[in-house]
């Protein structure tokens, strides 16, 4: 859904540095009050992620499109910063029992139900069966577990939590695609 009066900030319903630092619109003074006066987006997102969710900003909401990090406070400022042009950053919550409905993930509000849970990861890039992603993670306090992937593919991506397992169809191929996957059930 859309913020009110903003530019197109999506406000959610809930590795390495990236490539070479991009312009930064909007207010410079949202981003050195909350901290990232010199970090670009990937940066951002790594960290925001990574907080325990007692810690995450009460005043700011930022969201990841397929395109961008887009930042907002309570004061009304607003930021937004390019992701680098060769990655896409997908943010999963893999669940057994709940789940909620999103589309563009929120750093700061999204919850997902395994909180903190080591889960075994595969990613394969379905045209040239490529692994792009293999191995262990564990879920971050807020419920998810974050993927810096390629831009303009298709993979399927399988996590697997005990004796759960699931698998879902992942896109980094347009605009409009997830940032934010809820709907991979570990059954």
């Amino acid at each position: 859904m859309l913020g009110a009066g903003l530019f197109p900030l999506v406000v959610a319903g809930c590795g390495a540095g990236g490539s070479e630092p991009a312009s930064i619109t909007g207010d410079q003074e949202l981003l050195q009050e909350h901290g990232f006066a010199d970090a670009d987006a990937h940066e951002m997102i790594d960290r925001l992620e990574a907080l325990p969710v007692a810690e995450r900003p009460q005043d700011l909401i930022a969201s990841v499109t397929a395109t961008s990090l887009q930042l907002q406070d309570d004061a009304g400022r607003e930021a937004e910063l390019p992701l680098p042009e060769d990655q896409f950053y997908l943010s999963v919550a893999p669940f057994v029992e709940t789940t909620h409905e999103c589309a563009f993930h929120s750093l700061t509000t999204c919850r997902g139900e395994l909180r903190s849970r080591e889960l075994t990861v595969s990613v394969v890039d379905s045209s040239s069966g490529e692994v792009l992603e293999e191995g262990t993670r564990t879920t971050h306090d807020n419920g998810f577990v974050g993927f810096w992937l390629p831009r303009g593919i298709t993979a399927e991506l399988t996590c697997a939590l005990e004796d759960y397992t699931g698998t879902a169809s992942i896109s980094t191929q347009a605009e409009d695609d997830l940032t934010c996957l809820t709907s991979l059930q570990l059954t």
